[in-house]
């Protein structure tokens, strides 16, 4: 049983995973936000935000915190991100050009020197200077996991993003997974019978519906009333001059 045991061994040993940390923990530094599986999210999100306290404690001028992190998560190299392409194109001469000086020494503060027109940036630099700057008032909570839905082909693991709270435009990656066919058909069903109901409505509603008699005009009602009105008068003629007939003529004696 695994009682009192804290974190995650993630099928690795415990130098594997230090190092696996300290390389994900620059990353997400350098770029604002990764993707990995959930697990190691997880993981590393405590550890990053250890690391940010610490950030935030170098920048009060503590010597020891930055001594500190340099010796926790390493001293990476960083390319600005404007210059990245350009970077890529270079050949090996001229990347360490930008990487160190003439002496040997690391350029730490991404300042254009030495006639080159960038220059490399450290990542406990850009940490302290630039992470730790925008969570000053902020008390913890420096990081957010996104779920994406999505899982390795291999492993079926789900995936996930780990970013720093304050990047909130949306990653390329956290996107609507595209349809697959099934739910293509399924759309394709609904959009069918919507459109099947919108006609059988409009059909309703121009046709009349059956078993209701039409209600007759006023000009049929009135010329059925004067046809009732006439019948009934000729009638009551015919019964007078039935009834004069029958009476007996009176003749009146002579004198």
């Amino acid at each position: 049983m695994r009682h009192c045991v804290a974190g995650r061994k993630l099928n690795r040993t415990s130098e594997h995973r230090k190092a696996l940390r300290r390389n994900m923990a620059q990353s997400l530094f350098e770029h604002g936000q990764i993707r990995t599986t959930i697990s190691k999210a997880k993981d590393l999100r405590p550890f990053v935000e250890r690391l940010i306290t610490l950030a935030r404690q170098a920048r009060g001028g503590s010597l020891a915190a930055r001594q500190r992190l340099t010796a926790i998560m390493g001293d990476r190299a960083i390319v600005p991100a404007d210059n990245q392409e350009e970077y890529e194109d270079m050949s090996n001469a001229a990347r360490n050009r930008a990487l160190r000086s003439r002496s040997g020494r690391r350029y730490r503060l991404g300042q254009a020197r030495g006639g080159q027109k960038f220059t490399a940036m450290s990542v406990v630099h850009h940490l302290i200077n630039n992470i730790a700057a925008e969570f000053e008032e902020r008390q913890g909570g420096y990081t957010r996991i996104i779920k994406l839905g999505r899982v390795h082909k291999g492993d079926s693991t789900s995936l996930a993003v780990l970013q720093l709270v304050g990047e909130e435009e949306s990653p390329g990656t956290v996107t609507r997974p595209e349809a697959g066919a099934r739910q293509r058909r399924a759309q394709r069903r609904y959009a069918a019978a919507a459109e099947a109901m919108k006609k059988r409505g409009r059909s309703s509603t121009t046709e009349p519906e059956s078993g209701k008699e039409e209600e007759p005009s006023e000009e049929v009602a009135q010329g059925e009333l004067t046809a009732r009105d006439e019948t009934a008068a000729e009638e009551k003629a015919s019964a007078e001059e039935a009834a004069a007939d029958e009476e007996p003529n009176e003749e009146t004696p002579a004198e």
